[in-house]
């Protein structure tokens, strides 16, 4: 029980953004000695640290922005996730860009990179730009290297089965490669299995949700029960490769007519090209475009195409809340109303009660640092995991 509760309080705290250890207690149902021996213990591993009460209130513990109303007396000390010191590295490994960012226990919100450079056609020539970076992140004490990838990934065994955007990474040993650079505990994730764990670790309102990224591709992940979904084998939230009727482009997975052919930043600017229009086929064009002139027939069939992937995968799953991520923020606020309303008209749950749809920033360095957490910080056996998941189904029913 002892792991349990330690990660238990971590996620509240997480949750909460800054607690007592009373609050804490309370709201975990333990003893107050209980939480503070765990306390002590996450402060001496510098897992967690104190700061002053009236240090400026993280929005989590605010309504609407607005701070609780100050306390007499004197100051009391509260308790945050560690943000002062980085503990994990973060690397992004994207099809045309790799991120890198140091980061500490404490990651939160939306994504802010150290560095960014190119992602190369070679593992070699990406090695090279890896010993480049390290020699601008000059640590060498990092808990552990957390890699989001892209593809079919088996996380247990640090490979990449299947990259449609990303074919060198298929035969490439890509733990191996990076501890060349940085000998530490390693762990690849895959892309939108970390985008969904940084908003479920964000998000306080922890109800069930599909998240589906839109970008170089597209592509989806289930969290259910404040849990991300996981399958035996390693494909799952494939949503981009889904064939659509009369679409005839040729998608990197090898098939023809992936929906991620029409709605992902390429697609998307190829379909404006094929429109005829006039001026440079970039996506600020294409913003500007859709500012002007609305959302012209060509994006609203791409849209409407995707609209029938996700409300499909919702109705599936029986969700009614989906988080969008990625490209299509970028866009005019039009562009989520179409899209959301189309997913809605096709969620069943829009029959008979409310489908929610969210645009939200991308937050995978917090998804990675949850992934650090769950396999360094506080590991634990199948059979804790097992008792964990009961323990948090139950007190879910109790609540309710």
């Amino acid at each position: 029980m002892g792991r349990i509760n330690k990660r238990a309080l971590l996620g509240r705290l997480q949750r909460m953004g800054t607690g007592s250890r009373a609050d804490l207690a309370k709201s975990l149902g333990l003893s107050q000695p209980t939480a503070g021996k765990i306390v002590d213990q996450l402060l001496a591993m510098e897992v967690l640290e104190e700061v002053n009460s009236l240090a400026k209130p993280d929005r989590r513990e605010t309504s609407h922005g607005r701070g609780p109303a100050p306390k007499l007396g004197r100051p009391g000390r509260l308790l945050r996730l560690n943000r002062t010191r980085p503990r994990f590295l973060g690397i992004q490994l994207g099809v045309s860009e790799t991120s890198l960012a140091p980061l500490p226990v404490g990651a939160n919100g939306e994504d802010h990179w150290t560095l960014r450079v190119p992602t190369p056609d070679t593992a070699a020539e990406w090695l090279r730009q890896l010993r480049k970076a390290a020699v601008r992140i000059r640590r060498d004490d990092f808990w552990g290297v957390l890699v989001s990838v892209p593809g079919i990934v088996d996380e247990k065994a640090g490979r990449v089965l299947f990259s449609p955007n990303l074919h060198w990474t298929e035969g490439t040993d890509l733990p191996a490669l990076i501890r060349q650079v940085w000998n530490a505990p390693l762990f690849l994730v895959q892309e939108e299995r970390a985008l969904a764990l940084g908003h479920q670790s964000v998000d306080p309102s922890g109800e069930d949700f599909l998240l589906v990224d839109f970008g170089e591709g597209v592509g989806g992940a289930v969290v259910v029960a404040s849990k991300l979904y996981a399958h035996p084998l390693p494909i799952s939230g494939e949503l981009g490769h889904t064939p659509v009727l009369g679409n005839q482009r040729p998608c990197g997975c090898g098939a023809v007519g992936c929906v991620e052919t029409l709605v992902s930043t390429r697609g998307l600017l190829q379909s404006l090209a094929e429109a005829g229009t006039e001026g440079p086929h970039t996506w600020p064009a294409l913003a500007d475009w859709i500012n002007q002139r609305g959302v012209p027939a060509w994006l609203a069939q791409a849209l409407d195409a995707a609209a029938v992937v996700i409300a499909g995968a919702l109705n599936v799953l029986g969700l009614r809340r989906v988080v969008l991520t990625g490209s299509l923020a970028e866009l005019p606020s039009s562009v989520f109303r179409y899209l959301s309303g189309a997913i809605v008209q096709g969620a069943m749950w829009g029959r008979f009660g409310k489908v929610e749809c969210e645009l939200a920033p991308r937050r995978r360095t917090a998804g990675l640092v949850a992934v650090g957490i769950d396999r360094l910080v506080i590991p634990m056996a199948e059979h804790e995991r097992r008792q964990e998941t009961l323990l948090h189904v139950a007190s879910t029913h109790g609540s309710g």
